[in-house]
C-alpha cells in the first residue's frame, strides 16, 4: 500500500495544502496531499493553536482506541495477537514494541513507588561482630606482624564477613612477602611498587583488589548506606535484566519449535513480547489490588492475588497452544521445558546482575 494511502486511512488533517508541490521534508515533487516518498503531508508549516489541539486529541483517542482493543484481546485470547501480527493483520492493534516500551515504563514507575529501600532495616544492626568487639580491635592493633594478626583472626569465628580477613600467601616465592587485604588503595599501590614487575598483580587481579578495598572501606564507614545503595541499584537494574532476557527467551522458543519452518525468530520474539506485556499488566493489577485492600480493609480480596499468581501458568500454556497450533501433549512437554530453561536463564541473569551491581556500587 502506498504511504499516502496508509496515512489517509489513519486520518486526514484539515490544514491548508501548500500551493508549491515540492515536499518540504525530502524535496520530492508531489501531486497529492502526501509525499509518495517519505509520506509527509504537504501542508503549510505554520499551524494555529486550534490545529495543534485538535491534532493532539485526535492522536490521543486514536491511541486509546487501539490500546484498549489490544489489551482486551491480549487478556481474553492468549496467543491471538501474536498470530494476528504474524499473518499481517496489524492495523487494529498497537505495535508490540511500542506497547512493550509503554507498559514496561509504566509498570516500573509503579513498581519503584511500591518498593521503598529506605524502609529496609539496615544500619548498626548490620555491623559484624568484629566491628563491634573493641577487645578484638585492641588485640589486632597490638599485633607485631601480619602473621600475628592472622592467628588472632583465625581464632575468631567470623566467617560471615570475608572482607576483614587477612590472608597469607604461603606459596609466594618472595621471601617475607605477605598478601594482605589492604585497608587503603595507597597501601596496596605502595606494596605493589616494592615487588619486581613480574611479581605484581595483573590487570584483572588489580581491579578486583581495588574494588575489595573500596568495598571494605565503605563497609567499615557506612555499612547501612552501602547495603541500601546496593539493593536500590539492583532493583533499578530489573528493567535491563528483563530486556536482556527477552531475546534469550525468544531464542529458547526458536529452539523448541525449530522443526516448524514457518516460524521465524522474529515471530518468536513478537510472541515473547506479548507475554512480557501481559505479565506487566497483570502485575499492575496485582499491585492495584494490594493497595485497594490496604486502603479499604476488604479481606475478601485476599484470594485474588493467589489467582493472579496461578493464572499466568494457565495463560502461557493457552498462548503456546493457540500461537503454535500443536497438540496438547507436545505443547505441555515444550511448556515444561520452556519453564525449566527460562528459570535457569533468569537465575543466571539475576546472579550476573547482582555481581555487576555489587562491583559497580
Amino acid at each position: 500500500m502506498p504511504v499516502s494511502l496508509f496515512l489517509i486511512k489513519k486520518g486526514v488533517s484539515h490544514s491548508k495544502i501548500r500551493t508549491e508541490k515540492i515536499c518540504l521534508n525530502c524535496g520530492t515533487e508531489t501531486t497529492g496531499r502526501y509525499c509518495t516518498v517519505c509520506g509527509q503531508e504537504n501542508i503549510e508549516p505554520k499551524q494555529t493553536v486550534w490545529h495543534l489541539l485538535t491534532h493532539f486529541f485526535s492522536d490521543l483517542t486514536h491511541f486509546d482506541g487501539k490500546f484498549f482493543i489490544t489489551v482486551k484481546d491480549l487478556f481474553a485470547k492468549p496467543g491471538y495477537l501474536s498470530r494476528e501480527y504474524m499473518i499481517g493483520r496489524r492495523a487494529s492493534y498497537l505495535d508490540p514494541i511500542r506497547m512493550y516500551i509503554f507498559t514496561s515504563a509504566f509498570f516500573f514507575l509503579i513498581f519503584f513507588s511500591f518498593v521503598d529501600v529506605k524502609k529496609i532495616p539496615l544500619g548498626d544492626e548490620a555491623k559484624t561482630e568484629i566491628q563491634k568487639d573493641p577487645d578484638l580491635k585492641e588485640l589486632i592493633s597490638k599485633a607485631k606482624s601480619a602473621r600475628d594478626s592472622l592467628e588472632i583472626l583465625r581464632n575468631y569465628n567470623n566467617a560471615a564477613n570475608p572482607f576483614v580477613k587477612i590472608n597469607v600467601d604461603s606459596s609466594s616465592k618472595t621471601k617475607g612477602h605477605t598478601n594482605l587485604m589492604y585497608h587503603t588503595l595507597e597501601a596496596y599501590d605502595s606494596s605493589q611498587k616494592t615487588l619486581p614487575a613480574e611479581k605484581r598483580d595483573g590487570w584483572l587481579k588489580r581491579r578486583i583488589m581495588t574494588r575489595i578495598i573500596v568495598i571494605e572501606h565503605r563497609l567499615e564507614k557506612e555499612q547501612g548506606v552501602f547495603f541500601r545503595e546496593l539493593i536500590s541499584n539492583f532493583i533499578h537494574n530489573f528493567p535491563k535484566m528483563l530486556f536482556i532476557s527477552l531475546p534469550i527467551f525468544a531464542l529458547l522458543l526458536k529452539l523448541l519449535y525449530v522443526r516448524q519452518k514457518k516460524f521465524y525468530y522474529v515471530d518468536h520474539g513478537i510472541f515473547a513480547v506479548h507475554l512480557y506485556i501481559f505479565s506487566f499488566l497483570l502485575l499492575l493489577v496485582y499491585f492495584g489490588l494490594i493497595e485497594l485492600q490496604s486502603k479499604t480493609g476488604w479481606h475478601w480480596l485476599s484470594w485474588l492475588p493467589l489467582f493472579i499468581f496461578i493464572y499466568p501458568f494457565i495463560y502461557y500454556y493457552k498462548a503456546m497452544r493457540r500461537f503454535y497450533n500443536q497438540g496438547k501433549g507436545k505443547t505441555i512437554l515444550k511448556y515444561i521445558l520452556l519453564f525449566m530453561l527460562s528459570f535457569i536463564v533468569m537465575l543466571l541473569i539475576f546472579i550476573s546482575g547482582a555481581v555487576f551491581t555489587f562491583i559497580e556500587t
